[in-house]
């Protein structure tokens, strides 16, 4: 039997009847499930089998339960035990239970590694990484009043102007031909909304917001490239609908990403990068689990001048 982990405790929630080893259930009045993936769970299922399970399982079941309209979020608990307040806040969001800021009330900024790296790790579930360009939504001190008394305590200080309610990342540009056409890439590398908040709209106003930047650094000419974004939707916990609804053509689907998983200190290591000194051969030895994810899903738009 699954062991289940408190990640539903308040959370309008009712379990879904389906073939897994895991807890199913469904976020109330919402076309998700959530498919809490318990490590005791797992551990029995190697154990049962001998091996892990199917590396595809977890993007199988996505895209199965997806052909009825379902959109599935695969929670593991090591994510739960380790980053709950963003679980929450990101289920929270789906069942509408988030503090919604029209992006017309923000102001777009650059903003520099720092304040970027301090926001991901605080309202991202995954690791702050490397990036060209930075910009930030910010909501001005006059638009606090849109925001509820119990968010502005918790997060606003009498001295602050303006908050920080969003952000996006950006790479440098790659040189691609699309379509016999010759196009500046650029990939999306991170977005996030503030904790227990969304701003409507704001990855639009960021996006335009990034795009004028560069047209406006190499204005398109006869024969001058064109500008497109590139970015991946984690198919553990998106089915990629908000790019699509900004335009965005789904081209692709990455394998599934393995992991070893220290339970110890619920740590995640590509198999690549391991600690120094220990190898995969000796890493079940030590306890370490393999895992995987469900892939991810690419995207990419074409952004035309004005």
């Amino acid at each position: 039997m699954p062991q289940p982990f408190d990640w539903a405790s308040g959370l309008p929630v009712t379990p879904f009847p389906h073939p897994s080893p895991f807890l199913l259930s469904q976020l109330a009045d919402t076309r998700t499930l959530v498919h809490a993936v318990d490590l005791a769970t797992y551990r029995a299922v190697i154990q049962s089998s001998g091996s892990i399970p199917d590396s595809r399982f977890f993007q199988q079941l996505s895209e199965h339960l997806a052909q009825d309209g379902w959109q599935t979020i695969h929670l593991w608990e090591d994510v739960w035990q380790t980053k709950p307040t963003i679980v929450r806040s990101r289920l929270q969001a789906l069942t509408g239970q988030s503090e919604r800021i029209p992006a017309r009330l923000t102001q777009v900024q650059r903003i520099d590694r720092p304040t970027l790296d301090q926001f991901l790790t605080t309202h991202h579930l995954q690791v702050p990484t490397q990036s060209k360009y930075k910009y930030g939504l910010f909501l001005p001190k006059r638009y606090f009043r849109v925001l509820s008394p119990d968010f502005r305590m918790q997060y606003i200080r009498d001295t602050d102007d303006e908050l920080l309610v969003a952000v996006a990342t950006f790479s440098f540009p790659r040189s691609v031909t699309r379509h016999d056409q010759p196009f500046r890439s650029y990939e999306m590398v991170r977005f996030a909304n503030h904790l227990f908040s969304t701003v409507v709209g704001g990855l639009d106003k960021l996006l335009k917001a990034f795009i004028a930047d560069q047209y406006s650094l190499h204005p398109p000419a006869e024969g001058h490239p064109l500008i497109d974004v590139m970015t991946y939707a984690d198919r553990d916990w998106s089915d990629g609908r908000s790019y699509e609804r900004l335009g965005f053509e789904r081209v692709g689907m990455t394998v599934p990403q393995p992991f070893w998983l220290d339970p110890a200190g619920n740590m995640r290591y590509y198999p690549h990068r391991l600690p120094e000194g220990l190898t995969e051969a000796g890493l079940p030895g030590r306890g370490f689990i393999p895992i995987v994810n469900a892939g991810s899903i690419k995207f990419i738009k074409p952004f035309y001048p004005n």
